[in-house]
């Protein structure tokens, strides 16, 4: 059995050129956990999320998927990752289920277990019935759901969430945020979600605050509230990004 977290991450630190983007960043997230990593803009967000899928190679610190070091160990690592970027990746002439049919080739899965495994996803987002039409013809909340079940179908135990809620309305950004949330307390899923939008976060969530590419809190919501001496998270953030203790 692996007891190891879902994702850990020590003192990772990285710069573009001779400007630091990241120092000394650590934090993990457990099994069952919905971590936010919250920042503004140019915080590192995106930085930290390209070293985690292995699109930039980490050159100081550590990182691993379920005990398995994404450098040492990339295939097993990698495997139990899932990931929905800021900007869509789906191929727009395609239907949902040729999108999704093509994601579990590349994860060698049957033809007979992809239909499955997307019937199952599809199902769980109120998408099944829109499986056959072309990703252009659908919203932005659809379009999101289609790539959330993509991401699902090799049932990673890290799932990794891109400013998944930009472009969405209202409904369809609460719908998502819930949507995620059920699926760490029904499927034990670690998921780290990157956002600006304080609104997002439940109370259970756990919380980092990244700023210029340093943690400056992280914690359960109570935790950073206590630390910040705030009744807020949206106070505590305004603390930690702008406040003395930036």
């Amino acid at each position: 059995m692996n007891l190891a977290p879902a994702l850990t991450v020590e003192n990772l630190s990285f710069a573009y050129g001779g400007k630091p983007a990241l120092t000394a960043v650590g934090f993990v997230v457990e099994p069952g956990q919905c971590a936010v990593l919250l920042g503004p803009n140019g915080a590192g967000k995106s930085t930290l999320f390209s070293l985690i899928t292995r699109l930039y190679d980490t050159r100081q610190g550590r990182i691993a998927l379920c005990g398995y070091d994404i450098k040492q160990q990339s295939r097993q690592a990698l495997a139990r990752l899932g990931v929905v970027f800021q900007q869509s990746t789906l191929d727009m002439d395609l239907t949902v289920m040729q999108n999704l049919m093509y994601h579990a080739k590349l994860h060698g899965m049957s033809g007979k277990l992809a239909k499955q495994r997307i019937q199952d996803e599809l199902e769980r987002l109120n998408m099944f019935e829109r499986r056959f039409e072309p990703v252009r013809l659908l919203n932005g909340g659809h379009r999101r759901r289609a790539e959330i079940a993509r991401a699902l179908l090799h049932e990673p135990a890290v799932l990794l969430l891109d400013e998944p809620t930009v472009g969405l309305d209202v409904p369809s950004r609460q719908d998502l945020v819930e949507h995620v949330h059920q699926l760490v307390q029904t499927r034990q899923l670690a998921v780290l979600w990157a956002s600006h939008l304080i609104d997002e976060i439940y109370q259970q969530d756990r919380i980092i605050v990244l700023h210029q590419g340093h943690i400056k809190a992280q914690g359960m919501v109570d935790e950073v509230l206590a630390v910040t001496a705030t009744v807020s998270v949206k106070d505590a953030f305004y603390a930690l990004t702008q406040g003395g203790q930036a």
